[in-house]
C-alpha cells in the first residue's frame, strides 16, 4: 500500500519546486489560522496527496478546492468540521474574493434563471436518479431541511418540518394547495393523506415528476411538469421548499408577482429556502458547475424587496443549524447504500458527493448560510394572529 486514496494518480515529481513554495506557504498558513494543520493528527485536518493541491486551491478556491478533492488530491476525516473551522474563520474571503466579483458580473449581466434555462436544473441534478435520492433521503423524500425538535431521527424530523409548514399556513382538509418545487410529491402527499387538501405539484424534473405521480396516484394530488411561470388557477395556499434557490434575483419580483396572482384573496404563501448573508449576484463556481447550475441564494434584502408591495410578511422564521444535522444524516445514509449504488455512480461521484453534502454541512454549522422559513398573506392579515409554532419535543433544534 502506498497511503494514496484509491484512483489517484501522483504526480511525476515527489519535489515542491521553487515556484511553487509560496502556494504550499500561503494556504498552510491560511489553515492554521482555522486550527486546521495539513497532515497532522486531528480528524478536521487535510492529509494532501499531491503538491499541486495548494497552487490549485490559491487560484481557484472552493472550484479547485472541490475538484482537487474529486481527483483525490486530498482527504479528509471529517469534513464537515473542515470546512466549519475554514468558514468560522472567514478564510474564503482571503481567497475568493476576486472570483466571486467576477462571477457576479455573470450574473448581473445574464438572467441564468430565464424560462428558457428554467429545466436545466432539473435535468442536471434532480433527474442522476430516484435510487439515490432514495437511499439519501428517508420514507418522506424531502430533499430539505428537517426540523430536528425533539428528535434525532431523520424521518421524524421531516415529519416535524412538514407539521411546521403546514400548521403555520393554517391547512385545513378540503384546502385546495399549490407546492411550488415539489420535487418527489412527499410534502405533497402528507398534505393530502395527514390533512386531507387538494395538491397541484409543479416541478422541472422529468424524474421527479415521475415518482411523484406514483407515490400519489390514490390521492387528489396533481403533478405537472412545468415551469412556475406558465401556472394558471386559483389556490388557498401556496408553498415552495427547497426551490427559491433556482429562482435568481432578477426573477424575485416575477416569482412573488405569480405568487399573488395564483393566491386567493384571504390566502397565505409560505417561503422554505436557503437564505445568504451577503446580497450577491452569483452562486460558488463549484456548486453551480457540479450540483445546482444557475442557482444563486436570496439575501434577506433579495427577498424583501422582491415582496414588497405584492406580499405581506407575517412571520420569519430561522433555523439554519438544523440543516447541519439534516445533512450529515443524508451522508450517513448514502455511506450505508453505498455498497449497492456504487455499481450506478463511479467513485469520482462518490467523493463529488460527500464534497457537496458535508461542506454544505459545515457552512450551515457556521452560520455562513441560513434557513428560512417566511410565512406571507397577500394583503396583510386583519385582528390578531398567532403564527403557531408545533411542540415536538422538549429540546430544541
Amino acid at each position: 500500500m502506498n497511503g494514496f486514496p484509491v484512483g489517484y494518480v501522483p504526480s511525476q515529481s515527489t519535489t515542491t519546486p521553487m515556484h511553487e513554495a509560496f502556494f504550499e506557504t500561503r494556504i498552510k498558513n491560511l489553515l492554521s489560522e482555522a486550527g486546521v494543520t495539513v497532515n497532522g493528527t486531528n480528524p478536521w485536518d487535510i492529509r494532501v496527496h499531491d503538491p499541486r493541491f495548494y497552487r490549485r486551491v490559491f487560484l481557484e478556491s472552493n472550484l479547485g478546492l472541490g475538484e482537487s478533492y474529486m481527483d483525490c488530491w486530498w482527504n479528509c476525516d471529517a469534513m464537515d468540521e473542515l470546512f466549519y473551522r475554514i468558514l468560522q474563520a472567514k478564510l474564503e474571503d482571503r481567497v475568493s474574493g476576486h472570483l466571486r466579483k467576477l462571477n457576479g458580473v455573470l450574473g448581473m449581466i445574464v438572467n441564468l434563471q430565464k424560462p428558457s434555462r428554467s429545466f436545466a436544473v432539473g435535468e442536471t441534478h434532480y433527474n442522476i436518479g430516484n435510487d439515490l435520492y432514495r437511499a439519501m433521503l428517508g420514507k418522506h423524500m424531502q430533499y430539505s431541511c428537517a426540523f430536528w425538535q425533539g428528535t434525532e431521527e431523520l424521518d421524524a424530523a421531516q415529519e416535524n418540518k412538514l407539521n411546521l409548514v403546514f400548521s403555520k399556513l393554517g391547512l385545513e382538509a378540503g384546502m385546495h394547495i399549490l407546492d411550488i418545487g415539489c420535487g418527489w410529491g412527499g410534502a405533497a402527499k402528507y398534505a393530502a393523506e395527514r390533512y386531507g387538501a387538494k395538491v397541484t405539484g409543479v416541478t422541472v424534473s422529468s424524474q421527479q415528476a415521475v415518482l411523484a405521480r406514483e407515490i400519489n396516484r390514490d390521492l387528489p394530488v396533481t403533478i405537472l411538469l412545468r415551469d412556475y411561470r406558465d401556472m394558471t388557477g386559483s389556490f388557498d395556499r401556496i408553498y415552495s421548499i427547497g426551490m427559491f434557490e433556482h429562482v435568481g434575483h432578477k426573477n424575485y419580483r416575477t416569482f412573488f408577482s405569480v405568487v399573488r396572482n395564483l393566491l386567493r384573496p384571504d390566502g397565505l404563501f409560505l417561503l422554505h429556502t436557503i437564505g445568504s448573508n451577503r446580497t450577491g449576484t452569483n452562486t460558488d463556481r463549484w456548486t453551480s458547475r457540479y450540483i445546482f447550475p444557475n442557482s444563486m441564494l436570496p439575501s434577506a434584502q433579495h427577498i424583501t424587496r422582491g415582496s414588497e408591495g405584492l406580499m405581506v410578511p407575517e412571520d420569519w422564521h430561522s433555523f439554519g443549524h438544523s440543516y447541519s444535522k439534516t445533512l450529515t444524516a443524508w451522508h450517513r445514509n448514502i455511506e450505508r447504500h453505498w455498497p449497492e449504488l456504487r455499481s450506478s455512480y463511479d467513485e469520482r461521484f462518490h467523493r463529488m458527493w460527500t464534497y457537496y453534502l458535508l461542506s454544505a454541512a459545515g457552512s450551515f454549522r457556521s452560520r455562513h448560510v441560513q434557513l428560512w422559513q417566511i410565512l406571507f398573506s397577500r394583503n396583510g392579515i386583519t385582528g390578531n394572529f398567532h403564527v403557531p409554532r408545533p411542540v415536538f419535543g422538549e429540546t430544541t433544534p
